[in-house]
């Protein structure tokens, strides 16, 4: 994700008209992330088993609706004092709520199954099947809404996740095409993340840093402290709950989606796609050592 993201950055601060210039196909990859990202929630729903949902609707389910709802208290929190626009200055300039719920809303998958297949159990991982319905920007939109920090259009929420259950429509229907679709997905990533980075400016890439590193560390550390005590409510020993306190690197564009569905959020979109990356690489980064960690102690009292 990060990348081909900062190569699309790198792109655009050094030739801004690259895509124009070239044109046809060249110019489509330029301005293609909401096309190639439809196409990408498809492929994700397509690994989605409904037959699979009850049974481990409990864990995946416990550990979605506190992500939630801890978007939705950041949301509120945040909304309060910057409504829906970035900081403009200082320490903090760029920092929106739009970035801390786009980060909170959406747990690196791929890592919370290995770390799972790791440290858990099949049903820990097979939790994902749930967790993985926070994919794409129809979590962030309705808890932006819920906070009260603008309403979205139903058309504008069905729109967010109809390629998502289109997808599960589909591979619960063929199996061959779950397999099918569900091997794309990692494919589309790179070529998104190029379009995303293409409309971002390194100055901005630059400005986040340390921002970025901390807004990672601030999701990992508060999502892991929140989730550890629900895994253990519903029989776990909170190494579950540490896995899945990371942000997905595909939430790096549902700042930019929920900006090209609501203009409030257009000032707040690009600092917040960056802060997001930053998010994914040091929760990507430190949550394995926390889990491995977390696990090791479980295990030495017995949990």
């Amino acid at each position: 994700m990060t990348v081909p993201l900062a190569w699309g950055a790198l792109v655009t601060t050094f030739a801004p008209h690259a895509g124009t210039f070239f044109g046809s196909f060249t110019q489509g990859l330029f301005t293609g992330a909401l096309p190639i990202l439809a196409v990408f929630y498809v492929c994700i729903g397509a690994t989605i088993s409904i037959r699979a949902l009850p049974g481990i609707a409990k864990r995946g389910g416990a550990l979605l609706a506190t992500k939630i709802v801890l978007g939705i208290f950041c949301g509120a929190v945040l909304g309060h004092f910057l409504g829906t626009q970035p900081v403009a200055s200082g320490w903090f300039a760029g920092l929106s709520t739009l970035a801390v719920v786009s980060a909170i809303n959406d747990t690196n998958g791929g890592l919370y199954m290995a770390l799972m297949r790791r440290y858990g159990s099949s049903e820990d991982v097979a939790a994902y099947s749930v967790m993985a319905l926070e994919s794409g920007p129809f979590i962030t939109m309705v808890t932006l809404g819920v906070a009260g920090l603008s309403s979205f259009p139903w058309q504008t929420l069905m729109g967010a996740i109809l390629p998502l259950f289109i997808g599960m429509i589909l591979g619960n229907l063929d199996s061959e095409l779950r397999v099918f679709l569900g091997g794309a997905a990692p494919v589309l990533i790179p070529f998104f993340a190029f379009a995303l980075g293409t409309t971002l400016d390194l100055h901005l890439v630059w400005g986040a840093g340390l921002l970025g590193a901390l807004l990672g560390i601030g999701v990992l550390a508060v999502s892991a402290l929140l989730m550890i005590v629900v895994d253990k409510l519903i029989g776990g020993n909170g190494t579950a709950g540490v896995a899945a306190a990371t942000t997905a690197g595909n939430a790096a564009a549902v700042p930019m989606l929920v900006a090209a569905a609501n203009p409030q959020y257009a000032a707040a979109a690009k600092p917040a796609t960056v802060l997001v990356a930053s998010s994914v690489v040091v929760t990507s980064l430190l949550a394995p050592l926390l889990t491995a960690w977390w696990y090791r102690r479980a295990k030495q009292r017995g949990i």
